[in-house]
C-alpha cells in the first residue's frame, strides 16, 4: 500500500499523549495518527451536524471575559431554568 506523507502542528501536550500511548502499545505513531483520523472521520459520517460538538470552542478575548464574569457571578436561575432542571430530574 502506497502513502503519502502529511504534516500537521500540534501541541506539546498532544505529541507527549501520542508519544506515550505509541511506545505503550508498541505502535508507531504513524499508524494511530491513521487509525484515530480514519475513526474521527468514519463517527463524523455516522453522526448528523446537528449533535457534533467541537473539542475547541474558539472565543473572542471579549466574549471569554464575560464567560470568565458569569462563571464569578452566575445569575439567579429563572423560573423557567428551575421548571426545566425539575422536570429533567423526575425522568
Amino acid at each position: 500500500m502506497s502513502t503519502v506523507q502529511i504534516s500537521a502542528h500540534i501541541s506539546p501536550t498532544t505529541k507527549h499523549e501520542l508519544e506515550r500511548f505509541a511506545d505503550a502499545r508498541g505502535l508507531k505513531k504513524g499508524y494511530v495518527i491513521e487509525d484515530a483520523l480514519l475513526h474521527h472521520l468514519q463517527a463524523l459520517r455516522e453522526i448528523s451536524d446537528d449533535v457534533f460538538a467541537p473539542v475547541r470552542l474558539v472565543v473572542s478575548p471579549a466574549s471569554f471575559s464575560e464567560v470568565a464574569e458569569r462563571v464569578r457571578q452566575p445569575r439567579r436561575p429563572t423560573a423557567a431554568m428551575r421548571r426545566l432542571m425539575k422536570d429533567s430530574s423526575e425522568s
